[in-house]
């Protein structure tokens, strides 16, 4: 398991719900759990950088079976302590080898958690592999931003995240536009604390995305802007992209 994939689950494990607590309100993870249970079509989902399991356990709640994949040993065990989590198979390992046997209906990847793959050649990797693991007519999910290169000055950005009068968060980040890799690190800072937490990504175009899929034989069948169906536009932050496999698409 390469050591770098594994470093953000790993710092951030213990916090991470807390931090991202917005992420498990039922009012936005429910809208994205009935879109996964509709292309599941009864059948096997699997989540690529599964986590804490804020997606998987409620879409199992529904019915569905669900398997996992995540770098994170610690993610895990964050997962394995919560109703339900024990009971969900998570294959330890790089997503991008997707290390799991059989094939599902649906193969999903959220909250921007495709980027934790730090170069093009993994994330070209990986949807060589995802398109091995579906079944005729399945789906590949993506939930990503849209990059926007005008935040950074000098290829640097300082932001005030949030400011409470005990305690602040601000986050970091360095942009290299050649490998498309933006270096950040959030500082929780209060009274008597100080934590410095990682985050790397390697971010990639929609078009660029949709290139990667033909390399693996796959087409996009729908872009969304948010969960609701929303049409995709130039002022679109975020997509949420579907792929299909597509026999006439040469694979390399």
């Amino acid at each position: 398991m390469d050591s770098e994939s594994s470093i953000y689950g790993d710092r951030w494990a213990e916090i991470y719900d807390e931090v991202h607590h917005e992420l498990s309100d039922p009012a936005h993870v429910d809208p994205i759990v009935d879109v996964l249970v509709e292309l599941t079509g009864g059948g096997r989902a699997l989540e690529l950088g599964i986590g804490t399991g804020r997606i998987a356990l409620p879409l199992a709640s529904r019915g569905v079976e669900v398997h996992g994949i995540d770098a994170s040993r610690a993610m895990v065990e964050q997962l394995r302590k919560k109703p339900g989590g024990a009971a969900i198979p998570v294959v330890l390992g790089d997503f991008s080898d997707v290390g799991v046997k059989g094939e599902y209906s649906l193969i999903f990847v959220v909250f921007n958690t495709f980027f934790g793959l730090f170069t093009q050649e993994a994330q070209v990797r990986c949807f060589q592999n995802v398109a091995r693991h579906l079944v005729n007519k399945g789906v590949f999910l993506i939930e990503a931003f849209v990059p926007d290169p005008t935040r950074f000055d000098r290829g640097q950005n300082i932001s005030a995240q949030s400011v409470d009068t005990d305690r602040c968060r601000i986050g970091v980040e360095r942009h290299d536009p050649v490998h498309q890799i933006v270096n950040s690190c959030h500082l929780f800072l209060s009274a008597d604390e100080l934590k410095l937490m990682p985050v790397k990504v390697r971010y990639a175009w929609p078009a660029e995305l949709d290139l990667m899929a033909r390399l693996a034989g796959m087409r996009l069948r729908h872009r969304w802007s948010d969960w609701s169906g929303s049409s995709f536009t130039a002022s679109s932050a975020r997509h949420i992209s579907l792929y299909e496999l597509h026999s006439d698409l040469c694979t390399l």
